[in-house]
């Protein structure tokens, strides 16, 4: 089978790696980049640097990454749309969820792959999480929360932690219970002086029950990133960060001790870390994109449930403008 010829758009912090990836990936070979900022990273290779999507498009590209700041995202997809190039755009899909469900359409209407990167999907502790909650190991689940907290990046300036860090929350929370969003509220802070937050805490409730948390924030002086599932049979806890899964289970074991044994709710029980392959998620995405270009069907994320994802953020913020009251999400939109 012949090799897919790759555009990258960007040549940034995400398109840097998406550049290394796509050099040494089977399958595809990457003809064209493009960025108006040149090369910084110098990861072009003997490719020309070209100025934009339109000159990308031009060199006769079939798939293309867009790797660019997030208010360009709508404008360079719907580009490509138009050119008949399938696409896999940097998260999130546009600066809004209604221009995110118009390049959704794009899409669609012209048979073409679209999807968006939500790289935690391909996180292997949260996959083997999907895989042993599906199975069924801790029951019905209960609560999902979230904690994803860092430093400020320098780089980004055209939206707010909520936009940028709580969608990779607020992605794999309903990927991995396979539920979307039925009600979220919130509260938000900006302490570092710029437009837009840099905090955000943020709970709900998903359409099949379960409840989430996600705190999220650029104001910390070190780096989080985990989800906690509890059911009821115990609590899985993955740590995207080093791509480890421990499982806690509930007690077994009758207690003895009285000042102890006057809990009556869930005691400890056996606690196991697994052990499994752990690739590379920007390499497994990308692979996956592949896939899914070919007509397989992929875990990736698809252009209208990163619309969704868009339109819980922007209930969360509406609902923290408002001192945090409940947000109901429209139950009307198609999954």
């Amino acid at each position: 089978m012949a090799a897919l010829k790759a555009g990258l758009l960007g040549l940034g912090m995400m398109g840097r790696h998406h550049a290394r990836i796509l050099h040494d990936l089977e399958g595809v070979e990457l003809v064209a980049v493009a960025d108006l900022g040149g090369d910084p990273h110098r990861v072009a290779g003997r490719l020309e640097v070209l100025p934009d999507v339109e000159a990308l498009i031009g060199a006769g590209v079939d798939i293309a990454i867009v790797a660019i700041p997030t208010r360009f995202h709508a404008q360079a997809a719907l580009a490509l749309a138009d050119a008949g190039v399938h696409c896999l755009v940097e998260k999130p899909i546009a600066e809004d969820a209604a221009t995110g469900h118009l390049v959704t359409e794009a899409f669609r209407e012209r048979g073409l792959v679209g999807v968006v990167g939500h790289v935690e999907r391909f996180n292997p502790a949260l996959q083997q999480l999907r895989s042993r909650l599906a199975q069924g190991d801790i029951g019905d689940v209960y609560q999902i929360a979230t904690r994803r907290q860092s430093s400020f990046p320098g780089r980004i300036g055209d939206v707010g932690v909520g936009k940028d860090l709580a969608t990779h929350d607020i992605d794999l929370t309903a990927w991995v219970a396979q539920s979307r969003y039925g009600s979220v509220s919130a509260q938000t802070a900006h302490k570092s002086g710029r437009e837009f937050e840099d905090m955000i805490s943020i709970t709900g409730r998903l359409r099949n029950g379960i409840i989430v948390n996600h705190l999220i924030n650029w104001l910390s002086p070190m780096k989080e990133r985990v989800t906690v599932v509890t059911g009821e049979r115990g609590t899985f806890i993955a740590d995207t960060a080093t791509a480890d899964l421990t499982f806690y289970a509930n007690g077994t074991v009758p207690l003895e001790w009285e000042s102890v044994s006057t809990f009556r709710g869930v005691s400890e029980g056996d606690v196991t870390r697994f052990a499994f392959a752990k690739k590379e998620p920007l390499r497994a995405e990308l692979e996956a994109f592949l896939r899914a270009v070919r007509g397989e069907t992929t875990e990736l994320s698809t252009m209208t449930e990163a619309a969704h994802t868009l339109e819980v953020v922007e209930c969360a913020l509406q609902s923290a403008q408002t001192g945090g009251a409940l947000v109901t999400m429209d139950k009307s939109v198609a999954v």
